[in-house]
């Protein structure tokens, strides 16, 4: 039962005043029997009151508006959990009978969301792939690990190779990309075969090195078995996500699940720090950040690859900033 304890900040810093700055933040961890949430504290420059709900996917969310004049924003997250481990899947189980199972859950709410095929031209080229990939006799689970390893073993993983515009189709022609990329590619090869397949957005927190992703922000797949409910897979890794993973929402992709997401009045551009410190039990930090600069002006033609994550909250800012 290991206990980690995570600091997550991220940091508006603006080029000049700005004012109604409204946010929304999925930056509660969820809680289950997987895991305790020893403590949680969530500081917010101007102390804004946040109101939380609960979504459609059952993510805890909160949203504040900063109203008074500001030039810096900071939303800190500091997080003490301790994380259990999970069983696996049995194998005891009849492979027609979960196939059956699972195609009579195609139009069964909540499943219909996390089936449904996101555009992809590439899937005719990737159908044989899965078919070969996929044995008459392989059971759900069995075919949702041979689908992760596929992707672990053909795409190289790469910050900063891919964008958020990146379309899966780039993806598979560049066979390369980042936790978000991969956990899509799964995604996609487990809907293929009417496996209900959904996104995870959290922590990776390894205790020792040699984990792709450890000790930032990560992401991942969940897929759906009958008799045993959702069990995560990390093809970043090769691994089904379990005691090192600290999950803090579920959707059905990366925009579902986006840690903060927000709008504000104002013309100033801004930069945006995203930082993640990952505290062991052995006393040893690791710490991973992105900063990148926002401008309300023209882009050059050119522009500086980032990876998924920075590149998206720079996409949502602009298309979303209100201007007076």
């Amino acid at each position: 039962m290991p206990e980690f304890k995570i600091q997550h900040t991220t940091k508006y810093a603006y080029d000049g005043f700005v004012r109604d700055s409204a946010n929304k933040i999925i930056l509660y961890p969820i809680v289950d029997i997987y895991q305790d949430v020893l403590k949680h504290d969530l500081q917010i420059s101007g102390h804004p009151q946040v109101d939380t709900y609960v979504d459609y996917y059952g993510n805890e969310v909160g949203s504040f508006t900063y109203t008074e004049p500001h030039n810096l924003m900071v939303i800190n997250s500091q997080l003490s959990i301790i994380t259990h481990p999970r069983p696996l899947p049995l194998d005891n189980i009849f492979s027609a009978e979960q196939w059956n199972e699972l195609f009579n859950l195609r139009y069964i709410v909540p499943y219909i969301d996390f089936l449904k095929q996101e555009y992809f031209e590439g899937l005719s080229e990737l159908r044989p792939v899965v078919e070969a990939e996929r044995k008459a006799e392989d059971t759900p689970y069995h075919t949702a690990l041979k689908f992760c390893k596929y992707v672990y073993k053909n795409f190289d993983y790469i910050k900063g190779v891919t964008t958020v515009e990146t379309t899966l189709d780039e993806i598979w022609k560049l066979k390369a990309g980042v936790c978000q990329d991969f956990a899509h590619l799964l995604m996609v090869m487990l809907r293929l075969v009417g496996i209900p397949a959904r996104y995870v957005s959290g922590y990776i927190c390894p205790n020792k090195d040699g984990m792709r992703g450890e000790g930032a922000t990560h992401a991942w797949a969940e897929a759906y078995l009958p008799g045993y409910g959702w069990l995560g897979i990390d093809p970043t890794n090769n691994c089904v996500a379990n005691e090192n993973h600290v999950r803090l929402a579920v959707g059905r992709n990366f925009s579902d699940c986006s840690p903060v997401k927000g709008v504000y009045k104002g013309a100033a551009g801004h930069t945006l720090e995203v930082s993640v410190s990952v505290g062991y039990e052995d006393g040893q930090v690791h710490e991973e950040k992105d900063i990148f600069t926002v401008s309300t002006a023209p882009k050059a033609a050119t522009a500086i690859a980032r990876n998924s994550y920075a590149k998206y909250m720079e996409m949502i800012e602009q298309q979303q900033q209100q201007q007076q």
